[in-house]
């Protein structure tokens, strides 16, 4: 018969309690361990946002579904102006004009205004934040459901005070993937209805 020391002893105490607790982690555990959808679209929708009003057209294509951008992510990006791009090499016989900015979908961005003898004048802008939660967001017309989030920012043009901006975005699932399928302005007198949100994006 094989005696144990006392060390020997507690070292198998100790492994063997060991191996009991690594094999009883439970749903609830696993669970837990996943990502939040809603965390994920939501962090979609400000990353989208964000590279939008930085005019970063390939990547804000990118986070877009096919419907909203039109195309390819290139096809995408190649339809908007870059920082470089919106202001054109002077030339000594004539001014190229360039389109101001605008969202995958056609839409305009608030971002530059009209050119002025010294250049194109740009707003700054301040850092997207998510108000409120986010919600569930039936589908409409060709918009699948998915999960609307109310994204604000500041912006500040030369010489005036900041106002606030807001959107709602439509954030859906290809896949495994998050991306933004849907977004509208919202005013300020749209807050002051009950579900702002679902009103804009019509679901």
């Amino acid at each position: 018969m094989t005696r144990r020391t006392p060390a020997l002893r507690t070292t198998a105490l100790l492994l063997t309690a060991g191996l009991a607790l690594a094999g009883c982690s439970t749903p609830a555990d696993d669970d837990a361990k996943k990502n939040d959808p809603v965390a994920d679209a939501t962090a979609v929708a400000v990353a989208y946002k964000e590279a939008a009003l930085a005019l970063d057209w390939p990547k804000a294509c990118e986070l877009s579904t096919p419907r909203l951008r039109r195309g390819t992510v290139q096809e995408c990006a190649d339809r908007h102006p870059t920082p470089a791009a919106s202001t054109p090499t002077p030339s000594p016989t004539r001014t190229r004009a360039t389109a101001p900015p605008t969202y995958a979908d056609g839409g305009a961005i608030p971002t530059l205004t009209p050119r002025t003898p010294s250049g194109p004048e740009r707003a700054t802008t301040g850092p997207v934040t998510v108000q409120g939660a986010a919600v569930d967001v039936a589908a409409a017309g060709d918009h699948p459901a998915g999960y609307g989030v109310l994204l604000t920012h500041t912006v500040t043009w030369p010489g005036k005070p900041a106002s606030t901006s807001r959107t709602a975005l439509r954030v859906v699932a290809e896949g495994d993937t998050w991306r933004i399928d849907q977004h509208e302005d919202i005013q300020d007198g749209d807050m002051r209805g009950g579900d702002p949100i679902r009103a804009a994006l019509g679901g």
